[in-house]
């Protein structure tokens, strides 16, 4: 769960919050109506001097109408040799415009989060979704806002970022570049060496199975930019749609 280690001694904060989430991934605004999904993400980060932390989650979602995507999640984490049930998660995407009609497609996302930890608080994650083409380059950009609550420590709202650019080579094989940022709380961000950002190199392809079926996936190397931040963290997610 995001900021699940936030405290109150800076350095310790950075330390502690850089593994966090490694299996994140970029949200985008299209919907489409009665679209099933099951979805797999997978993630893992590295840094000096710290264990090795995994994140997974497999969700089941429908598009309920051509304007709403609904998903439920349960979410694994892995710390060193440890395992663990981490949490449940709802989210649903509101898509905004009609796909293509205006220069920018926008979106909002609603995220509710509920840890198995009952001491790190629970989580809603929601903001704007904003995604614009260019011949073959697809852009995306996501300003979030994370508000945790009826946690130990760390209660408030944090803003947090996301972005891809894509270029469309052939549908089973994508090229581009992914990043993901958390800045502190909205009203006193962190130092900057003790913010997380994170960028690298990226695919995304689709196979369509027929019938209505297909399998998307995308996947990053993100490499950390900042003290805090980690040394490195692969994500992948699959989904197959039907």
């Amino acid at each position: 769960m995001k900021f699940r280690r936030y405290i109150v001694a800076p350095l310790a904060l950075a330390a502690g919050s850089a593994l966090a989430d490694p299996d994140n991934y970029v949200f985008l605004p299209g919907v489409t109506y009665g679209e099933r999904e099951i979805d797999f993400k997978y993630g893992v980060a590295t840094k000096k001097g710290e264990p090795t932390a995994q994140g997974t989650s497999l969700g089941v979602g429908y598009g309920a109408s051509d304007w709403w995507f609904t998903e439920f999640y349960l979410k694994g984490a892995r710390e060193g040799n440890r395992s663990s049930f981490d949490a449940f998660e709802w989210e649903n995407k509101f898509q905004l415009t009609e796909t293509g009609k205006h220069p920018v497609d926008v979106g909002f996302i609603v995220e509710f989060e509920l840890p198995h930890d009952r001491s790190e608080g629970n989580e809603l994650l929601f903001g704007p979704l904003f995604q614009a083409e260019f011949d073959r380059v697809q852009i995306n950009f996501n300003p979030l806002l994370a508000n945790v609550s009826r946690s130990v420590d760390g209660n408030g709202t944090y803003l947090e970022y996301q972005w891809q650019v894509r270029y469309r080579w052939r549908e089973t094989l994508d090229f581009g570049a992914q990043g993901f940022g958390e800045m502190g709380r909205v009203d006193h961000l962190d130092p900057a060496n003790q913010q997380i950002h994170r960028l690298g190199p990226a695919i995304f392809g689709k196979y369509n199975l027929g019938g209505g079926q297909a399998i998307v996936y995308n996947a990053a190397l993100l490499f950390g930019v900042t003290q805090a931040s980690p040394d490195a963290n692969f994500r992948m997610q699959v989904e197959y749609e039907f």
